[in-house]
């Protein structure tokens, strides 16, 4: 009678969640979120049928939107992935608009062959000139990879014969799919978007392989990658080579978006805002620069104007904000949940 008395009058432990075995919780098995591409799907359908509902005008800024977009995206696999923030990345980008162009203006605007060709030109690019970026780290990258930049822009502004220098190359045929150009603005826009989703389903895959896994540890802790036998030198300059390919192939879409390539497109101001819509997204996420991507389009071309001209320092003003109110970016967003109220864990004597 004792005994149960006592185990009757003794208080109630809260459960604890998980097994416990020898003391210590034995991991969770992974939560399954059947849901969680919901949100991304309604996001493509209403993009999808965006065209539908909005005027040339607004199609065009969407669709220029989604060039950005791909262009933050490839930055994001270096920046947010394996840790190599970079001022140079617009160098691929505006390369690959003068390959796609170029071949546009001389061989052919058929699709796919400008695209092709902006992404392997883009890609090899950031062949030529990655390994010794890679090589670095820090502000030296950063200065490297600006200086990288700056000499590319130089060259497309005195290289005439084959950039049109400080003119730019213009003339640039319309894209044709199967023979048809595109000049409707609604049927831009759909060749864009299914280009940006291919590339960003190729970027989220490689991410999420086990090769991003390693260039995550790259960017947390590279010195104990390289001490359990990781060459983080090559995973560095195939992790470069992949977003500038990336990056070319969004250049070959601004090149059949807006038929004309400038020095200005591959120069310090482009790569400073792709830079600015990872930050303002959220770098490490690759939807958050979309959406940062967004923003800026938004404000630099849609309230610039209307702004006298003071779209940079709204930009600037967003930037400041985002920096103290959202370390995240935007993507941090997503993660914010309320805390929850949990029971206290007895310890054992």
């Amino acid at each position: 009678m004792t005994e149960l008395s006592s185990r009757s009058e003794a208080p109630d432990v809260p459960e604890v969640p998980g097994n416990v075995v020898g003391g210590t919780a034995a991991p969770r098995r992974p939560v399954r979120r059947p849901y969680a591409a919901v949100p991304g799907i309604v996001v493509v359908l209403v993009l999808a049928a965006a065209p539908l509902f909005l005027a040339p005008f607004a199609t065009t800024t969407l669709t220029r939107l989604l060039v950005f977009g791909l262009l933050a995206v490839s930055l994001d696999l270096l920046v947010g992935v394996t840790g190599l923030p970079s001022l140079g990345h617009a160098a691929y980008f505006g390369a690959g608009a003068y390959a796609a162009g170029w071949v546009s203006i001389h061989l052919t605007p058929a699709v796919p062959v400008p695209l092709l060709v902006g992404a392997v030109v883009g890609g090899l690019a950031a062949a030529a000139t990655g390994w010794v970026a890679v090589r670095s780290a820090g502000v030296f990258f950063l200065m490297l990879t600006l200086a990288i930049g700056e000499i590319l822009a130089q060259v497309a502004q005195s290289w005439d014969s084959v950039t049109g220098g400080a003119n730019g190359l213009a003339g640039i045929p319309a894209a044709r799919l199967g023979g048809t150009p595109l000049l409707n603005a609604g049927f831009l826009y759909w060749y864009v978007l299914v280009v940006g989703l291919l590339m960003f389903a190729v970027v989220w895959v490689l991410a999420r392989s086990p090769f991003g896994a390693a260039l995550r540890g790259i960017r947390d802790n590279e010195p104990r990658m390289r001490a359990i036998g990781y060459p983080t030198t090559v995973y560095k300059y195939a992790a470069f080579v992949a977003a500038g390919t990336v990056a070319g192939a969004a250049g070959s879409l601004l090149a059949a978006q807006q038929r004309l390539v400038t020095p200005a497109d591959l120069g310090f101001t482009t790569a400073a805002l792709a830079l600015l819509a990872v930050v303002i997204g959220g770098a490490g996420s690759l939807w958050g620069p979309v959406v940062g991507a967004a923003l800026v389009v938004l404000v630099r071309d849609a309230l610039g104007p209307s702004l006298g001209g003071h779209g940079e320092l709204l930009l600037g003003v967003v930037f400041v904000l985002v920096v103290y109110l959202l370390p995240r970016g935007a993507a941090g967003l997503a993660g914010m949940r309320p805390a929850r109220l949990r029971p206290r864990r007895r310890r054992n004597p």
